[in-house]
């Protein structure tokens, strides 16, 4: 097949799906794009981990860590959708501590539900009554978007 009847095929056909998701990231305008998916979640997680830890009335010193680290990754985030050396470096270094962070935030939480009455044994009441288990994994996958928005190509 001709690089003529190639482009003329696809100019009939257009990409759809995950075709062109494939084809953005190929060209590298995923990259950008989820710089600033980075920066949008960054701070809505910040804001619900500060709705929730509120109600915990920031028992551990530990708790405002994700809630100072959300405009981090966000400004982060923007950064990198703007300016191609911040998502290299800036990003990475904000999103690798984001990571770090949900983990731990899952250790603690783990600890948490520990320290409820009946511990693991009284795993489901204390699921739904103590810290969420899962929700730091959330901060994590944030997190985790920023680190592949590094590693991605990104567009000339």
């Amino acid at each position: 097949m001709t690089r003529r009847s190639r482009t003329r095929r696809t100019a009939k056909h257009p990409l759809h799906g995950i075709d062109r998701m494939v084809r953005n990231v190929e060209t590298g305008r995923f990259e950008r794009s989820l710089s600033g998916l980075t920066a949008v979640g960054s701070l809505v997680t910040a804001g619900e981990i500060y709705f929730e830890h509120d109600k915990a009335s920031f028992g551990d010193p530990w708790m405002w860590a994700p809630v100072i680290l959300g405009p981090v990754g966000a400004a982060a985030g923007i950064a990198g959708v703007f300016n191609r050396r911040a998502a290299k470096t800036l990003l990475p270094i904000a999103a690798a501590t984001i990571v770090a962070n949900g983990l731990q935030g899952t250790y603690l939480h783990a600890r948490g539900i520990t320290q409820k009455p009946g511990g693991w044994h009284n795993l489901r009441y204390n699921l739904e009554m103590g810290p969420p288990l899962l929700a730091p994994l959330l901060v994590t996958m944030v997190g985790g978007m920023g680190l592949l928005a590094a590693i991605l190509r990104r567009e000339k």
